[in-house]
């Protein structure tokens, strides 16, 4: 009897000590500005599917992200391409996993009266944050266009320095993401450009979300269930797109249009277009997918413009785009 009991108390032991394994204590969670992922935020949804408590953390862009991964303080983050790219250059132990939204018009270049076109930027200020996909986006339009480079002011300003510098006259356009975009609205400038027009030029420029490739190799189950909440509240705001906005604006402190605008601005691959070769591949040739492709010519123009080292460029992408958690979110949730 004495002996049973203490089998019984090993696997207990044991049992507990593989559910703990499997279940970390806290998730770190990193966001940027309004997501669709703070659905989940608001309703607490995210940590009942995780089964673990929940630790959201906000920065101000993806170089923020990037230093958080860099100080193991967040697990994973919602943030663009470009400093995505750069941060796995960089030799960060982490990879893409999923795409949260393609951005189309919630980046976008606004001036002020008297430009009216991209050729207008010419002989003038443009401002834009550094290291961004709004940067990224701005240099391709420019080169794409065929402007003349040397005659445009390019000064790198962080969102709320940008906002500043307009409002002293100290640029004439910025190229931003919400709230900024509409602060400079209301400020008198207008939409000249906006991101979705890259596409037809075989530019894809996008947010991802990245993990720590320790947690995910650790908790694979949880990193596909954070997935399939991703998905499952891209469903809820496309039911009613108001209503989701209006809780996002209050989980960030910002206008119910300033949510509109930047939710409305994306768009939404679903899980299993995701695992395909037109996003992040089915598990073969990672290289030569969509992303694979993105993170090539990301990669190439942050070379181009001294950010990145064209050495440093890795010649295959397949340690950095992961498909296996979103192929099985979207298998578990049909």
């Amino acid at each position: 009897m004495k002996k049973h009991l203490c089998l019984l108390l090993a696997a207990a032991s044991l049992w507990a000590n593989i559910s703990r394994a499997q279940t970390p204590p806290e998730v770190r969670v990193a966001y940027g500005s309004s997501q669709i992922l703070l659905l989940a935020k608001a309703d607490g949804s995210l940590d009942k599917a995780l089964n673990s408590k929940v630790k959201w953390v906000q920065f101000g862009s993806g170089a923020d992200a990037l230093n958080f991964f860099a100080s193991d303080a967040i697990d994973i983050a919602n943030f663009g391409s470009s400093p995505a790219t750069a941060g796995i250059v960089r030799q960060l132990p982490i990879e893409i996993i999923g795409i949260s939204g393609v951005i189309a018009t919630s980046e976008r270049l606004l001036a002020k009266q008297g430009i009216n076109s991209l050729k207008d930027i010419e002989g003038k200020r443009v401002g834009y944050p550094p290291n961004s996909t709004a940067q990224y986006a701005l240099e391709a339009a420019i080169a794409i266009h065929k402007l003349d480079r040397s005659k445009i002011t390019l000064l790198p300003l962080r969102p709320a320095e940008m906002v500043a510098a307009w409002q002293r006259g100290d640029i004439d356009a910025g190229y931003v993401w919400p709230p900024f975009a509409q602060q400079l609205e209301a400020s008198g400038g207008h939409a000249v450009f906006a991101t979705k027009q890259l596409q037809q030029d075989g530019y894809l420029i996008y947010n991802n979300y990245v993990v720590r490739k320790a947690f995910a190799e650790q908790y694979p189950q949880l990193v596909s269930a954070f997935l399939r909440v991703h998905q499952q509240k891209v469903e809820e705001f496309k039911r009613d797109p108001e209503r989701a906005a209006a809780i996002v604006a209050k989980e960030v402190g910002a206008p119910v249009t300033t949510a509109v605008n930047t939710l409305g601005g994306l768009e939404y691959p679903t899980l299993a277009e995701q695992g395909t070769a037109a996003w992040l591949g089915n598990g073969t040739a990672t290289s030569d997918s969509g992303i694979g492709r993105a993170l090539s010519k990301t990669a190439a123009f942050l070379a181009g413009t001294g950010e990145l080292r064209k050495r440093d460029i890795p010649a295959s992408w397949d340690s950095a785009i992961n498909s296996r958690y979103v192929r099985d979110a979207a298998v578990t949730a049909q």
